[in-house]
């Protein structure tokens, strides 16, 4: 309800004026109303002679019971949960365009993300390093590992990665309004002015969350941080006409200061040994992806329905596989069985399309946000995209809201006319 309460409070202030906000961003949510529609057409009853055509596996469900109808979702009360959350997605996403018009909201957002993250990570430390027998959120027993408020380590690992992106953005904006300083006088000013004034809380912020991010213990997790730092950061070299030197150090200092001597100190080390440690044998991920392989094939057309993944995955699950997945530990696999390849290819259109206008944004725009967060958000998406090869962080609602604002704002940067 929130969503669409901030959807109906955003129209209202712009009032006159929302078809002049949103007519720039007619594709990404066309495609967000595209996924939204399918999601419909999975719970909508139909004839069982027309479900057998276009979804056999839906079809069997229902002739069991002998039914005249049936839906595409062999599970329609976890669909529309998830129409909801979808609904939900979609809501933000146009209320973020259209609220955040100028680049002083845009520069807002970046630093309360970052400081949003900065409470995971030290509440996530604290509870670690104060040895307390359970969480103060739910109550579950803690572990060797933080996990914040959420009860699973990859999705806590999965919100510091996007809150650390949006870190990592605003020191860019940062350092790319030093540029116009001529002599090496007035950059080393400029650049020391950087370091002393509140900016250099943002750096601060970034280390206590590369802390925590190492105490979750996620391999993936920092894994994706860490590639898509080095992949951005090299990328935004050569996309960055007329870049500063102090965008250069912030990059070297990303691995030399939080990845060998802050990380170290906090648990890399173990990471590194979990990610060696850990073979085929001794986790059963990889199989649930190879028993999942026939359920997609089965359902590759119209989904299996939004949510039903374990409803759907049990009838496939081989006998090796003695624990109960409700998750596919594979975004891009849960989406295609869920939703189906062509739902799932429109959808992950999206940020797709994001990243190019981040991609177009570093390389063309002059204004420093828009670099900055255009940074920030390439960060994100390569990121997440890594991290959802192995794991489920968008089945979890606060960092599929969290990417959706994220993925909306870079759409919104890279528009020309937005100053």
């Amino acid at each position: 309800m929130a969503s669409y309460f901030v959807l109906f409070s955003a129209i209202y202030v712009n009032i006159g004026r929302v078809k002049q906000l949103l007519t720039p961003f007619i594709l990404p949510i066309a495609l967000l109303l595209i996924f939204c529609f399918w999601n419909i057409i999975q719970i909508v009853p139909l004839p069982l002679s027309l479900l057998s055509v276009f979804s056999p596996t839906a079809f069997s469900y229902y002739e069991m019971v002998n039914a005249d109808f049936g839906t595409i979702s062999i599970d329609v009360a976890q669909s529309k949960i998830m129409l909801y959350k979808t609904i939900s997605y979609l809501c933000f996403f146009i209320s973020a365009v259209m609220l955040c018009n100028t680049m002083q909201r845009i520069r807002t957002v970046m630093l309360v993300v970052t400081f949003v993250g900065v409470f995971q990570a030290m509440y996530g430390a604290s509870e670690v390093l104060l040895n307390i027998d359970n969480s103060l959120i739910f109550q579950l027993p803690i572990k060797a590992w933080a996990t914040g408020t959420f009860v699973y380590k990859n999705h806590y690992a999965n919100y510091l990665l996007l809150c650390l992106s949006m870190g990592l953005g605003y020191l860019v904006y940062s350092l790319l309004i030093t540029q116009s300083s001529k002599s090496s006088k007035q950059k080393l000013r400029s650049f020391l002015n950087t370091l002393l004034n509140g900016k250099a809380l943002v750096r601060i912020a970034l280390a206590i969350m590369v802390i925590a991010l190492v105490m979750s213990r996620s391999r993936m997790g920092n894994s994706a941080f860490f590639a898509a730092v080095t992949i951005v950061g090299l990328l935004s070299l050569v996309l960055i006409k007329q870049r500063t030197k102090g965008l250069t150090i912030l990059i070297v200092s990303m691995f030399i200061i939080d990845m060998f001597i802050l990380s170290a100190w906090f648990g890399l080390d173990k990471v590194k040994t979990r990610l060696e440690e850990t073979s085929f044998t001794q986790e059963t991920r990889d199989e649930v992806v190879r028993d999942s392989v026939p359920l997609l094939k089965d359902v590759a057309l119209t989904g299996a329905g939004m949510g039903t993944f374990y409803t759907a995955y049990p009838k496939y699950t081989g006998e090796d596989v003695d624990i109960f997945y409700d998750h596919a530990h594979n975004d891009y696999l849960q989406f295609a069985i869920e939703a189906g390849i062509p739902a799932t290819i429109v959808l992950f259109l999206l940020p797709l399309l994001a990243a190019y206008k981040c991609v177009r944004t570093l390389r063309d725009r002059q204004t420093p946000t828009a670099k900055g967060f255009a940074f920030g958000a390439l960060v994100a998406i390569i990121g997440m995209s890594v991290h959802i090869s192995v794991d489920f962080p968008l089945q979890a609602p606060a960092n599929a809201a969290l990417f959706i604002v994220i993925l909306a704002l870079a759409f919104k940067v890279s528009d020309r006319k937005f100053r």
